[in-house]
């Protein structure tokens, strides 16, 4: 009996039965038909491939996980001092160990991106080495092509943005660079400009370069990606109002500084008293003046109230002859001025820091019911020093006027009609 003719052999399509399953994408079906392809032509090559995918994949995922976990044992094994905090001015915004915080966290997110993508490569090799999964794994290839297509298109797109953003930043910091040696020059007096202090170099570079970096932000902000959208004008419209009502003590404290420097009212250094702090001033920043007090304790002053506040400056003007050191004592009418003159005189000439040169001298500051008040005054070149100025020159007016024996009091006297002895002292010729 002649045998059928058997019906020509066809290659099997299984790409075929898996389009027909799902309506696929344009970019897929491209996929699928490059693996059937390639199964035709190296039925091998596609899971040579795959398992190279999934190898590799997984060997950097070890290396990456191996990487990481070094890195953040390290991390936590330095101390916070080795951490530098984000800094402006002289307030620490976030401290050293904060920063070390945000340091283990960032790298941890690391490790979870880098596992997260390994993983999903590897699961697209581990997809593509099975017919029934194919169309999955074209699909994540596809998924994973279009958001690389997006990165790099988006970028090349806003590339003459950034272009510009870039050529706008540089003109603005070399600018900033040129003006900052003109105020260097200012500030160390290599450059004289009348009735500009050097002093008011820094304060002014200041507001100059505050001043650039706004205009270079309202000049840079329509380039920036989405600044159009109204979400991302809104979110601005909301920071505006929250800094507004928010700020209002650091503006007054800002303007208060720029204030002081301009009144020259004190510098770093000065021995002063301001609202019943005194000490030495060792640090004038944006919003706070610090004055180390007599105890050594460091004592910060917002600026608004350094400003609102009388400021006594015993540094100001030492000049030549320096600063006046006085104190007044009270004695009784029984003893002749001139005696009171002397020890007083003889007192500060004996007490250290104080000059001879101008000499000392006594003033009869005024003539009481029951006795005389005479104010020491002497002359001094140490400022740091008051404190234990006078508590020196107390301590020898005590020891000359007990060593002459005559009495620091301040008599009270009642006349009496019948009389008695009179408390007149001789008086002596000039």
């Amino acid at each position: 009996m002649p045998q059928e003719n058997a019906p020509d052999s066809v290659v099997p399509a299984p790409m075929a039965d898996a389009t027909e399953i799902l309506e696929t994408a344009p970019e897929t079906i491209a996929i699928l038909q490059l693996f059937g392809q390639m199964d035709a032509a190296a039925p091998l090559m596609r899971l040579i491939i795959a398992a190279s995918i999934v190898g590799v994949s997984l060997l950097l995922l070890l290396i990456s996980k191996i990487v990481i976990r070094r890195r953040t044992r390290r991390l936590e094994a330095a101390p916070d001092a080795d951490f530098s905090p984000l800094r402006w001015q002289a307030q620490d915004l976030v401290p050293a160990e904060d920063m070390k915080k945000f340091w283990l966290l960032l790298w941890s997110w690391l490790g979870w991106c880098l596992s997260l993508g390994f993983g999903l490569v590897a699961l697209t090799g581990i997809l593509m080495t099975n017919s029934w999964t194919l169309q999955l794994a074209a699909h994540m290839i596809t998924l994973f092509i279009a958001a690389l297509d997006y990165v790099v298109s988006a970028f090349m797109g806003y590339l003459p943005n950034l272009v510009t953003i870039i050529v706008i930043v540089l003109v603005a910091r070399y600018l900033i660079r040129i003006i900052g040696l003109v105020f260097e020059g200012l500030r160390s007096r290599r450059i004289n400009v009348k009735n500009f202090y050097p002093e008011w170099a820094e304060t002014s570079f200041s507001l100059i370069k505050l001043m650039i970096y706004v205009l270079t932000a309202v000049i840079v902000f329509p380039y920036l990606p989405g600044s159009s959208s109204p979400a991302f004008q809104g979110i601005s419209i909301f920071v505006g109002v929250l800094v507004s009502l928010g700020s209002t003590t650091a503006v007054a404290n800002v303007i208060a500084g720029i204030v002081l420097t301009y009144t020259r009212a004190f510098t770093e250094g000065d021995q002063v008293e301001v609202g019943g702090t005194r000490g030495r001033v060792v640090e004038r920043s944006t919003f706070v003046t610090r004055i180390q007090s007599l105890k050594n304790v460091i004592v910060s002053i917002p600026n608004s109230m350094v400003l609102s506040n009388n400021i006594i400056n015993y540094s100001k003007n030492l000049g030549q002859t320096g600063l006046l050191v006085h104190t007044t004592i009270t004695i009784g009418y029984d003893v002749p001025w001139q005696t009171v003159n002397e020890l007083l005189i003889a007192a500060a000439k004996k007490t250290d820091n104080i000059v001879d040169q101008p000499e000392p001298f006594v003033l009869q500051t005024s003539l009481d019911d029951n006795y005389v008040s005479y104010e020491i005054n002497g002359w001094t070149r140490k400022a740091e020093e008051l404190p234990k100025i006078y508590s020196n020159l107390h301590a020898n007016i005590l020891d000359e006027f007990h060593g002459h024996q005559v009495e620091i009091t301040s008599p009270a006297f009642r006349a009496i009609r019948e009389g008695g002895a009179s408390t007149i002292p001789e008086v002596k010729p000039r």
